[in-house]
């Protein structure tokens, strides 16, 4: 098999250091992954979960809107923190700041596709200049922080990069990528490009993290088969219900039509214990 894997093995993944339990991550959802859904999504058996995308030029200027994406559980034993910007100075200060200390983590956003981020020349635009990228990571990575890096295959599907932007990642500090196997103009729309996420797992020496399309186990024993990924990375799967955190270890789970998507701040009474009028979950 392309991959040299044949199926979804769930181990624990070396980032820069830190342990993390299981390669089955969570991904940074804006308006989504609060700390009471990341506190679900650990519950059913998620390794590592992530905030919603901060902005490190927020952080600068002292955005208590900002700064309320940071607030965390308890409970939370390893969080990741996404951070974009466009600025390598501004990024490693955010690194540096005491907004950031609990966090062991920090994950560099290269790939959000909404024209807002990508005007900035952040998010996925950075794909376009790979050398402002590359100063950004290594920037981030003097900050003494684990850094990863979660990017898409391009811009565009007629310039697909992947495995050059992985060797940049890695060859700039970076301790672990993520791969979104699709380009910017394809959003979340199609088949992810295995193959691209395969270029970039045989281009790099740290773990690759296989990313889109995933919702079945099935589907995750498919991106290991196909791309031979240390791990995968659940996004919309895991708002249709975190269960399938759960399910996608032990058998095949399916979309759920008709539920309503978790909002921040909205607190599930399997958590809480209590009978929270705000409780969300699908019944």
């Amino acid at each position: 098999m392309r991959g040299q894997k044949s199926a979804m093995t769930i181990s624990p993944v070396d980032v820069g250091g830190v342990t993390v339990p299981n390669n089955i991550f969570c991904a940074p959802l804006a308006g989504y992954t609060d700390f009471a859904f990341r506190k679900l999504c650990y519950f059913y058996g998620a390794g590592l979960c992530f905030t919603e995308m901060v902005s490190a030029k927020g952080l600068k200027y002292n955005s208590e809107a900002t700064r309320a994406l940071l607030k965390k559980d308890a409970s939370e034993k390893i969080t990741a923190v996404q951070i974009f910007g466009s600025d390598p100075a501004v990024m490693r200060a955010a690194c540096e700041s005491e907004d950031l200390a609990d966090f062991p983590i920090v994950d560099i956003n290269m790939g959000c596709p909404v024209p807002k981020v990508f005007k900035n020349r952040e998010g996925s635009a950075l794909l376009g200049n790979i050398p402002l990228a590359e100063k950004i990571v290594s920037e981030c990575k003097r900050s003494g922080k684990a850094v990863t890096v979660k990017f898409r295959t391009g811009i565009s599907q007629d310039k697909k990069i992947t495995a050059e932007f992985a060797k940049m990642c890695e060859g700039a500090g970076a301790d672990l990528i993520t791969v979104h196997g699709r380009t910017r103009d394809r959003y979340y729309a199609g088949e992810p490009d295995y193959e691209e996420i395969a270029a970039a797992k045989r281009a790099v020496g740290i773990p690759v993290i296989a990313n889109g399309g995933i919702f079945s186990k099935a589907d995750a024993d498919k991106m290991i088969a196909e791309t031979g990924a240390d791990g995968v990375m659940l996004a919309r799967a895991a708002l249709y219900g975190p269960p399938c955190l759960r399910r996608s270890r032990e058998k095949t789970f399916r979309k759920i039509s008709g539920v309503t998507f978790w909002g921040r701040s909205r607190t599930c009474s399997r958590i809480t214990g209590k009978n929270s009028p705000s409780c969300r979950c699908a019944k």
